[in-house]
């Protein structure tokens, strides 16, 4: 496996799980993808586990920071200066959640919530560049924001990352998809969200993870207590379906 992220400033380079059963996640991720990995050692850590895919770091578990917080996977943007995206996200009309703070010698991260109400973090890399594989079978592929308002969600990471966009039309008539780009490169989508989305569904981040057999993937998925949301439906790149961990962590699969 190869590191072929290209620049890491305004893209998507690590995602991680918050749920309120680490070691269970652990073991249906580690089924499902082969994913290995334990909690730092250190209690300071708070049993955060770095999981890798053949020995190279892919994604993150840990606990969540509330019991009453539903089970879900985050996505974190690369920055060159946290301070100075902090300050871009409030002046665009984002709301700071957690202001920059270090993660130990590994990097300095923050919070945030965009105006349609989704939330990101970044990473401003220092020992740990992020993740070491991407765009592979059992790694992240794609992330996608699903907006309740897309319009003021694109006005804004605009405003705080420099993304541009190419926008398709979508087949139903129903909308756009919109790639954002960074020097010409697609690195994560977005799209309103469906109408037949119950009111009660925020808008956030999705996390696309890699299969080279969507259909295998959902069914082992279901066979280790996940549940399949959406089944395998086509798009231009291939094929796609949404899940649900055992915990209730939402995540997609893509054709590989």
């Amino acid at each position: 496996m190869t590191d072929d992220r290209g620049p890491v400033a305004a893209t998507p380079i690590w995602v991680d799980l918050a749920t309120n059963d680490p070691g269970a996640s652990r073991a249906f991720y580690r089924a499902l993808f082969g994913w290995e990995g334990e909690p730092v050692a250190d209690p300071a850590a708070g049993g955060y586990a770095v999981m890798q895919l053949e020995r190279r770091d892919v994604a993150g578990i840990g606990p969540s920071q509330d019991p009453e917080q539903p089970a879900a996977w985050n996505v974190y943007i690369g920055s060159e200066n946290a301070e100075t995206i902090a300050d871009r996200v409030r002046m665009a009309g984002g709301t700071v959640i957690a202001p920059p703070f270090d993660v130990f010698d590994q990097g300095r991260m923050a919070v945030f919530q965009d105006p349609s109400g989704a939330f990101f973090s970044i990473w401003q890399p220092m020992m740990m560049r992020g993740a070491q594989v991407m765009r592979q079978p059992n790694s992240v592929g794609w992330c996608e924001l699903n907006s309740r308002d897309i319009d003021a969600a694109r006005r804004f990471y605009r405003e705080v990352f420099g993304w541009d966009e190419r926008e398709t039309l979508l087949d139903d008539g129903t909308g756009s998809y919109v790639e954002f780009q960074v020097d010409g490169r697609s690195v994560c989508g977005g799209m309103a969200m469906a109408s037949s989305v119950p009111a009660e569904v925020p808008s956030h981040w999705m996390v696309y993870f890699l299969a080279d057999d969507i259909d295998a993937s959902c069914s082992r998925a279901r066979d280790l207590g996940g549940r399949v949301v959406m089944e395998p439906n086509p798009y231009p790149g291939g094929r796609f379906a949404v899940l649900s961990d055992p915990q209730g962590a939402t995540f997609g699969l893509m054709s590989a």
